[in-house]
């Protein structure tokens, strides 16, 4: 099915075992492995923890341990051409955002369990990402 083929697939990353499985299923729809896209969005540090109270930790450093960590599992996983982004904020936002600079024809992402009392207060990132994407959004049950 060559119709289906995309150039560039986004999979957003929390680290768990659903959302590597979403990357073997975005790769299944690229045409080409180096059009894998992988981004994960940290929270920024909240002012009372100690690492922002005493500046002993700076974003920049906490970004390049979570690129370091990934591309490391991304060879693990037989993924080493991925392109992996690391930033911090909202991560639907960034997730929709990362997406439209980088002209992601999908993004696949797994759906987390969540009980629906809390899904309808809090929201989940996928449906926020659903209703945010400029592209297709396949999100896969668990």
């Amino acid at each position: 099915m060559s119709w289906l083929k995309k150039k560039t697939v986004l999979v957003p990353t929390d680290f768990s075992e659903s959302s590597y499985e979403a990357i073997a299923v975005g790769k299944a729809y690229l045409e080409d492995v180096s059009g894998l896209q992988i981004i994960h969005s940290l929270s920024p540090l909240h002012p009372a923890d100690p690492a922002a109270m005493w500046d002993t930790l700076k974003d920049d450093e906490r970004k390049q341990k979570v690129h370091s960590f990934l591309r490391k599992k991304m060879h693990e996983l037989g993924y080493p051409e991925a392109h992996i982004e690391v930033s911090l904020g909202d991560p639907a936002t960034r997730i929709v955002e990362f997406a439209e600079e980088i002209e992601a024809e999908m993004i696949v992402m797994p759906s987390q369990d969540r009980k629906s009392l809390s899904r309808f207060l809090i929201g989940s990132v996928a449906e926020r990402v659903i209703r945010l994407a400029h592209c297709p959004v396949l999100v896969l049950k668990s």
